[in-house]
């Protein structure tokens, strides 16, 4: 059975860090491109990051770029989203997926690629 299971959400004040982690199973991990995606009611869910099965290659959201870091540990099963200098606008329900097909930067931004969703963690940035 496929699972993967996001944490590490919370309440932060703006300027504040937060480490998210998705523990995967059920599946060759380490053979599939993960991202992660972020999503606010009434509206569509949105790329913020992507890594390659090995993690030497990564692609980000604009929105993102220069303030979260995907990372993965094959060895854990686990892919990473550490998330700094935070803002409010980056309030949204975050979940990671999973990608069978080899990475492509034309691929990873689209959520129609992944194959496999958690069920998300709710980060909330305010004051």
């Amino acid at each position: 059975q496929v699972q993967l299971v996001e944490s590490g959400g919370g309440l932060v004040q703006p300027g504040s860090s937060l480490r998210l982690s998705c523990a995967a199973s059920g599946f060759t991990f380490s053979t599939y491109t993960m991202g992660w995606f972020r999503q606010v009611p009434g509206k569509e869910r949105e790329f913020a990051a992507a890594i390659n099965w090995i993690g030497s290659r990564t692609y980000y959201a604009e929105s993102v770029k220069g303030r979260f870091t995907i990372s993965r540990d094959n060895a854990k099963n686990t892919v990473y989203l550490q998330m700094n200098s935070l803002k409010p606008e980056d309030t949204a329900v975050y979940y990671c997926a999973a990608d069978a097909r080899v990475y492509s930067t034309v691929r990873v931004g689209l959520s129609s690629a992944y194959d496999y969703w958690g069920q998300g963690t709710q980060v909330t940035v305010s004051s």
